[in-house]
């Protein structure tokens, strides 16, 4: 519950200091952020499956930045 009125409180603050519009163009912009996270993995996922099912040898993509 505390997490909550932190939150809440946060949000007023950043309301306060920049606009709702600033502040709701922030969120949008974090909201879009974790989408594109969830995409990058997702493609990793798909990448594996797609070598395995062609045969390919596995590459290491730890230096491989996506």
């Amino acid at each position: 519950m505390t997490l909550f009125y932190f939150l809440v409180a946060l949000f007023l603050l950043l309301v306060a200091y920049a606009g709702i519009e600033e502040t709701m163009r922030l969120v949008s912009y974090a909201d879009l952020q974790v989408k594109y996270a969830y995409v990058k993995v997702r493609m990793y996922y798909m990448r594996k499956r797609l070598e395995k099912q062609l045969g390919k040898p596995p590459k290491d993509w730890r230096d491989f930045n996506v």
